[in-house]
């Protein structure tokens, strides 16, 4: 039943974010055309250039996954509210709520980390 719901909650977020048109150009859906450096598309300017293309899927990324996390959290929490006191029930609720936070969690150091590496220690252009 979870897998269900959580596969519909994906499908239904991937449907929405990339099969509606752009805002610009009613006819674009996954591609439209070339404006400057970038690729108008429903989910924004995807920019050409590695770089930047680097940043801006880095930041899709780390977005989707915080949100897969604060979903995930969200289905544990209402698995420990109606375990109704079965004790396997609510070992899987913690263990998924556990999981969720320490995923967050190295999310979060994660880009921490990435951005004290390569701009800070290696100066790597684009990241900043």
């Amino acid at each position: 039943m979870r897998k269900k719901i959580t596969v519909a909650i994906i499908y239904l977020f991937l449907t929405i974010t990339f099969a509606l048109p752009s805002p610009t150009r009613a006819y674009s859906i996954f591609g439209g055309p070339l404006k400057g450096n970038c690729i108008d598309t429903a989910i924004g300017c995807i920019p050409i250039e590695q770089q930047e293309m680097i940043t801006f899927l880095l930041r899709w990324a780390i977005g989707i996954a915080g949100g897969v996390a604060f979903i995930l959290i969200i289905i544990a929490s209402f698995q420990i509210m109606t375990s109704q006191g079965d004790p396997k029930r609510l070992q899987a609720g913690k263990e998924l709520l556990s999981s969720a936070i320490m995923g967050l969690i190295l999310l979060i150091f994660s880009a921490f980390i990435l951005r004290v590496i390569g701009v800070n220690i290696l100066k790597i252009p684009g990241l900043s």
